[in-house]
């Protein structure tokens, strides 16, 4: 029979094990377990000396219990992780994998820049203002459009893109991908229909699959969406959503043409659709880009923002702009979801906007964007590797590599020299289906580990 000091045992054993404790760590007091599980002494003085036992801890006299150091040898790959390029194709598995923080990996299907291009925002000396733009409010609920003033520069920002909006049509959320998820809960029935690019923006997939949704392919070409299979597909099924990305599409980094725009924007006036404008690097585009939502002007359009690409994604800063009745709608689903989005970081993003070091700082991301992609296309170029579209400045690149035919495949071959990829198949409606493509990151792909792995994959494949 298990007793409820073995049972205490075994949880702080686990905790070692995960690393939650660590070498020389202090374990808690007989009397803070005591007090925290409601246990008598004993039984925690019994739970210790088990863990004795085990030589998982040691104890030192007048001090406590401390963790030993082959305690926390390093784990085995739990069962989840093991074969994860494998999984390369889950949605979880690759968000997951973006996640993580891997120091000596190079991650050139990351999707987001490099650190070292975002440090210049140093949130840290902006605490102090934050604060003295109002203390009291800070420990409160913000309202359900989001903090005042954050919403009046979102005003003028989105009239440099020649988005004409009022603070009344604007909602902020936790980031764009909040934002997509409020879009999706308020239009989108169970079997509901619903467009997007393919390949396209795979954590919008798997939301959409939460949702229960039908998800219709339309094919995205250099140039953006296609046209033919768009009007088949309004004809044939009537769908009442096209979640889109115009400008530095991910994962091709391509953007739409201005005819092709127009055209789109006609279409959907005739079939009654609704778009839904993704725009996460606009910071990184210059702004007389063609945009659908400058074109309509959030009349059948929805336009979503973030500044997570921009200046930090711990920050959690997006927002949608859309029609006022509709805006109004979506704070209160917001507000039902999740009361507010964060008044602190919302405040923090309005002190970026206010300094004149924003407008320096997009500067600088821009350059160090155009000379990565120069770079990178040189190499792609150098290995005869087959571009898709050869924007002059692109997170994103979407390649495919001579003599590759599976990019998953070729991901396996290129992990254990610490390259981590994003195949293409992880960015299609129909995951199975076997990509020669592969989205490249061309902020990771200037560590020169990346060129040398490739080169060397590469020559190995092509030689008898």
């Amino acid at each position: 029979m298990t007793t409820i000091a073995d049972s205490l045992a075994d949880t702080l054993a686990r905790q070692i094990a995960s690393g939650a404790y660590k070498a020389g760590d202090k374990l808690p007091s007989l009397r803070e377990l005591a007090q925290l599980h409601g246990y008598a002494k004993n039984t925690v003085v019994a739970a210790f000396e088990l863990l004795v036992s085990r030589g998982l801890v040691e104890p030192r006299r007048g001090s406590g219990y401390y963790v030993l150091a082959q305690a926390t040898a390093t784990p085995k790959p739990a069962e989840e992780d093991a074969g994860s390029l494998g999984r390369a194709m889950d949605i979880v598995w690759l968000m997951r994998e973006q996640l993580k923080t891997q120091p000596d990996a190079v991650a050139v299907g990351d999707g987001f820049p490099p650190v070292e291009w975002l440090a210049d925002v140093r949130l840290d000396k902006y605490h102090p203002k934050v604060v003295r733009t109002g203390l009291g409010a800070l420990f409160r609920y913000g309202s359900r459009f989001g903090y005042a003033p954050l919403r009046d520069h979102l005003v003028r920002k989105l009239a440099d893109f020649g988005i004409g909006a009022e603070p009344r049509q604007i909602v902020l959320t936790h980031g764009a991908n909040e934002a997509m998820d409020i879009v999706i809960r308020y239009f989108v029935p169970p079997g509901g229909k619903v467009l997007v690019d393919d390949p396209g923006y795979y954590p919008l997939f798997g939301k959409l699959k939460l949702a229960g949704a039908q998800m219709l392919a339309v094919p995205r070409l250099a140039d953006g969406p296609d046209l033919d299979v768009l009007e088949q597909l309004l004809i044939a099924e009537r769908p009442r959503l096209f979640f889109t990305q115009s400008l530095a599409h991910n994962p091709t980094g391509s953007d739409i043409s201005p005819a092709k725009a127009f055209r789109v924007l006609q279409l959907a006036q005739k079939y009654n659709l609704l778009i839904v404008e993704n725009d996460p690097l606009a910071d990184f585009k210059p702004t007389a880009l063609p945009r659908l939502s400058a074109l309509d002007q959030l009349e059948r359009t929805i336009y979503i923002g973030s500044f997570s690409k921009s200046f930090s994604a711990a920050l959690r800063v997006g927002f949608i702009a859309c029609g006022a009745d509709l805006a109004s709608d979506l704070a209160d689903l917001k507000a039902l979801i999740h009361v507010s989005s964060s008044e602190y970081s919302e405040r923090t993003v309005d002190v970026i906007l206010s300094e004149g070091h924003y407008q320096r700082h997009l500067k600088r991301l821009q350059q160090r964007l155009g000379e990565a992609t120069r770079d990178a296309l040189k190499l792609f170029d150098a290995v005869d590797a087959e571009v898709f579209a050869r924007s002059p400045q692109s997170l994103y690149i979407w390649a495919a590599l001579p003599g590759v035919d599976d990019s998953l495949a070729f991901a396996k071959e290129l992990l254990p020299r610490k390259i981590v990829m994003a195949p293409g198949r992880i960015f299609s409606v129909d995951s199975t289906q076997v990509s020669r493509w592969s989205r490249f990151n061309v902020g990771a792909m200037a560590d020169p580990r990346f060129a040398k792995a490739l080169r060397t994959a590469l020559r190995r494949r092509s030689s008898p």
